[in-house]
């Protein structure tokens, strides 16, 4: 069992900060790089929302898991992935032993540096133990509990990822439940969290994963489905099994690590930006088309084939795609009723996707470490970057990656590529690309190719390091490509207002 004490270690927040600084070119970049964001108007609803007081309380400070990387004390998850504004949220909490909890709800952003901001806290109310699901068809662990408290979503609660902060009476040990907040209004840029992905890899209550076929640890099959309707446990895929820096995270699913970091800098500097599940994607294909931009970020792994074809007719209608991630479209899976009949609860995976780079414009791989190494110099994207040929940045490539084969478009640049190695420092026999190529309507697709795109974007109190990545500081060229893209895109995109 690991115990995480009321002090937080230096390693929980990740400062990312050398201790001989940042050298004065990079400075020199970092001035450069944000010298004209001028498009972000003082009323627009982003900049607004984050001129409100934030704070850092919403991060975790007692924690316990066990050998299962489950929060027993105090543990929950929501009926909805994603909820709009007058739409009622469900939670649904246990606590071993039985006792009384509090639930503090956070919108997660930029709130000047903070991170989030105190939307909602309940009273003290009471709380039971539920029962841990037995295996169902299929392998699946479904929870049946008993609804705890329920959300009215207020219409002043701005689109975003929200966390609540569990704290169970009078232990006070804590935990997460997440939740999406979306809305339909016309916005810059809608922000794809990559939740199925998330639940993917949950073990809840104990290697109960996709990866993990009765139990048997990373042992992968067709056969096993897992449930939406269950707590995510520790999140330890990129972390060593013993290692503590993912208790403070509980119950976050994997946004702390892969989403939060451009979030939080997209918050940050102003960006009008709107969020959804996966399963809006799945759902809602012209809902996408209200944005300029559509952005799958960080470790995109799982799509349904109806999220490929929203997103593949959000291009064809103007929308440009920005793939800030790796392995994305990677893994197909199909949507099934919970035991219940309540639709889309439970997911299997189908098959491996092959035509995944008819949309990205390249193919998707599982792990790949190394160099991001400038190709196209002369490219927008390296605009302000200082980036000659051959210049790259280290170790930006991981977890996972893209590269060919490419798609068979006469627009298709790469922009960066090259050789890379496996986790025990082994080269491979793949490649890496980052590619860009034109859309029908004078939009484009981006693909950064590397899991890691946004980590060294930002260093948001809260963030969860990955123990195989290593950006010592947030990087300039990275901050500046990043701003590149989201800018071209705004001026790419198709109009949204009316």
């Amino acid at each position: 069992m690991t115990v995480v004490p009321a002090s937080r270690p230096r390693s929980w927040t990740s400062s990312r900060r050398p201790s001989g600084g940042i050298s004065p070119f990079m400075i020199g970049l970092a001035l450069m790089g944000f010298a004209g964001r001028s498009h972000a108007a003082p009323e627009e609803p982003i900049v607004v929302e984050n001129a409100k007081a934030g704070t850092t309380d919403w991060i975790l400070d007692q924690v316990e898991v066990d050998e299962d990387q489950r929060s027993r004390a105090i543990e929950g998850f929501c009926s909805q992935a994603s909820v709009a504004a007058g739409e009622t949220l469900t939670v649904s909490v246990s606590t071993e032993p039985a006792s009384s909890f509090r639930c503090r709800i956070y919108r997660m952003g930029y709130y000047g540096g903070a991170g989030a901001r105190l939307v909602h806290e309940t009273g003290s109310l009471p709380g039971t133990t539920q029962p841990t699901p037995d295996p169902g068809p299929r392998d699946v662990r479904e929870c049946r509990w008993e609804p705890s408290f329920s959300l009215t979503i207020p219409g002043d609660w701005l689109s975003g990822v929200y966390l609540g902060k569990l704290t169970a009476e009078p232990s006070g040990l804590q935990s997460y439940v997440v939740f999406i907040v979306r809305d339909d209004r016309p916005a810059d840029f809608v922000f794809q969290c990559s939740d199925l992905t998330w639940q993917a890899y949950n073990r809840w209550p104990g290697w109960s994963s996709l990866y993990d076929y009765e139990g048997n640890r990373w042992e992968t099959r067709l056969s096993n489905d897992v449930s939406l309707d269950r707590p995510y446990s520790r999140y330890y895929n990129m972390l060593p099994i013993d290692d503590t820096a993912a208790t403070p995270v509980v119950g976050s699913g994997e946004f702390l690590l892969w989403e939060f970091p451009l979030a939080y800098w997209m918050e940050r500097h102003g960006y009008d930006v709107t969020y959804i599940s996966d399963l809006d994607t799945h759902r809602d294909g012209m809902g996408l088309r209200r944005a300029k931009g559509f952005l799958s970020v960080g470790h995109d792994e799982y799509w349904t084939p109806e999220m490929f074809e929203n997103v593949a007719r959000a291009r064809d209608a103007g929308v440009c795609l920005a793939f800030f991630s790796g392995n994305s479209l990677s893994g197909e899976i199909a949507l099934d009723p919970a035991l219940d009949g309540r639709p889309d609860r439970i997911f299997r995976r189908s098959r491996i996707f092959d035509e995944e780079e008819e949309l990205m414009g390249a193919s998707s791989y599982g792990v790949g470490l190394g160099d991001w190494t400038c190709r196209r110099p002369g490219h927008w994207l390296f605009e302000g970057t200082r980036m000659g040929e051959g210049d790259s940045i280290p170790g930006l490539v991981g977890w996972e990656f893209h590269g060919p084969p490419l798609r068979d478009d006469p627009s298709l640049v790469v922009l960066a590529g090259g050789r890379l190695n496996d986790s025990d420092g082994s080269e491979l026999d793949r490649e890496h690309a980052a590619v860009v190529y034109d859309g029908p309507e004078g939009n484009f697709v981006f693909n950064a190719a590397t899991c890691w795109w946004s980590l060294p974007l930002s260093s948001p109190p809260g963030y969860l390091d990955v123990n195989r990545a290593d950006f010592h500081e947030d990087d300039p060229r990275v901050q500046r490509m990043t701003r590149n893209v989201l800018d071209r895109i705004i001026e790419a995109g198709p109009s949204n207002r009316p």
